[in-house]
């Protein structure tokens, strides 16, 4: 029997929330519902005007994989997170979000430095515009991955956000190698339209010859086949991943076992905050289908609790918020 069920590999991050007006993004030259890597001085800039003009609406540990680790364990799955934080505060904080949720880490002595935050502009729209410096996160490697851990998984979980940075780029690329050696499933998060707009060759190189299962929105997959028909996209998909999962935001998400497509409605709700809702979606149908439920059972588990988190501040649920969606659609 698998000791987690998940073993999961991306950047750490603290997120800090803001509330801002759609013409802030004009005004600033910010590119809208895009992730953009920035340096240490750009961030910081920003989060002093930020803090002046707005405040901190929220403050969360973060980080895409990290979200969807987060989320897996609170509906009741075991996991495993591979990452790299500082010997700072935010690391600090990071961390206890984390352990104060039994999530084992490959996290040992932590070097001095920086760790990574991220700077989370809600528009009115509740559309997330996400400026990161990656910190230490950075430099990620294999130095930072348990591999006895990963060994012990079923699922390995990749962050696509990752691509950006060399080191950890080969990191994950020999992860998938190790997967496959070891009868491993893989699981990869396209994260964000941002890395097939900048970093499609390397999303490809981490792709390689396919994964087991690849989570993406309807935006990333047209981008990464280069069409803007969706059937088109999936059957271009087909090739390079076993099973897939493609949210369509309030419209729900086209799933694919392997074998049948199968349509997941959405549910009507207020948004007041995308950040997370992908990562979300993840956790949950991961969650699911690592108990052995049905990839309907588990779209559906994944679209009841993505809607949810979209109607709060932040990319995380309450644990109690979790047991009632587990228990509402496993009924």
């Amino acid at each position: 029997m698998a000791k987690y069920d998940v073993y999961g590999v991306g950047n750490a991050l603290v997120d800090k929330e803001f509330e801002v007006p759609e013409s802030f993004f004009t005004e600033y030259n910010i590119e809208k519902g895009l992730m953009t890597l920035v340096s240490h001085e750009q961030q910081e800039y920003l989060a002093n005007f930020l803090n002046e003009a707005y405040g901190v609406k929220k403050q969360s540990g973060g980080g895409s994989a990290g979200n969807t680790i987060y989320a897996l364990t609170h509906f009741g799955g075991r996991a495993f997170y591979a990452c790299k934080v500082a010997n700072d505060e935010t690391g600090d904080f990071f961390l206890e979000h984390l352990e104060h949720h039994n999530i084992d880490t490959s996290v040992g002595a932590r070097e001095n430095g920086t760790s990574g935050q991220c700077l989370v502009m809600i528009s009115p729209d509740a559309e997330r515009t996400m400026h990161t410096y990656l910190g230490v996160s950075e430099t990620l490697s294999l130095e930072n991955m348990d591999f006895e851990a990963a060994g012990q998984s079923k699922y390995i979980y990749i962050e696509g956000y990752l691509v950006t940075s060399p080191t950890a780029k080969s990191s994950i690329i020999d992860l998938k190698a190790f997967a496959k050696k070891n009868n491993i499933k893989t699981a990869l998060t396209f994260s964000d339209p941002a890395m097939l707009e900048y970093f499609k060759d390397d999303v490809n190189d981490v792709l390689g010859d396919g994964v087991d299962l690849l989570f993406c929105n309807e935006q990333e997959i047209k981008l990464w086949a280069g069409t803007e028909n969706l059937s088109d996209a999936c059957k271009a998909m087909e090739q390079k991943a076993e099973q897939f999962a493609v949210t369509r935001g309030a419209d729900g998400a086209v799933v694919y076992d392997g074998e049948n497509y199968m349509t997941i409605d959405g549910h009507p709700v207020k948004a007041i905050d995308t950040n997370g809702a992908g990562d979300m979606f993840a956790g949950a149908f991961l969650f699911a289908i690592t108990q052995g439920k049905d990839f309907e059972t588990a779209g559906n588990l994944a679209s009841r609790a993505s809607s949810e988190v979209v109607t709060l501040f932040g990319p995380r649920l309450d644990a109690d918020q979790h047991e009632i969606i587990v228990r509402e659609v496993f009924a």
